[in-house]
């Protein structure tokens, strides 16, 4: 019997790691986004990230660049926080950013999410199958 194949998720989240990444202009995170765009996958920088990532300086630039490029930033709504609640209630955790960024991807109806970090975000994620943990580490150096 075949397996029922899965759907591949429409939607890209940066984490701050991600946009961190391509601020800095590094290859993988870069070929990773081009190819989500290449696909016609919707990218999106979380509102979270966005206060996680500026802190009102010059060197705030490349951040700039990178979510005016990405040119997302939903609205974070009272469902998120609920969702985010229960993901941190469900694994014990503490890491509100992480589990506001996986609420925004289950409440899209699934999402891959790009990170630098991909420990708390899997664990945050792991009872929400349309949800797909990218890390940076494992993609391929070019």
């Amino acid at each position: 019997m075949a397996r029922p194949r899965r759907r591949i998720p429409q939607r890209l989240i940066l984490d701050s790691g991600a946009v961190i990444a391509l601020a800095r202009g590094e290859k993988r995170a870069r070929a990773f986004l081009t190819r989500a765009v290449e696909l016609g996958i919707e990218v999106e920088v979380p509102v979270v990230v966005v206060a996680e990532t500026l802190r009102g300086s010059r060197r705030d630039a490349p951040v700039y660049r990178v979510i005016k490029a990405v040119g997302e930033v939903p609205e974070t709504l009272e469902v998120h926080g609920r969702t985010a609640g229960r993901l941190l209630g469900v694994t014990r955790s503490s890491k509100t950013v992480d589990a506001l960024v996986v609420a925004q991807a289950v409440e899209a109806g699934g999402a891959y999410i790009l990170t630098g970090d991909a420990g708390d975000l899997e664990r945050l994620a792991a009872l929400h199958s349309e949800v797909r943990i990218q890390p940076l580490s494992a993609l391929k150096q070019s």
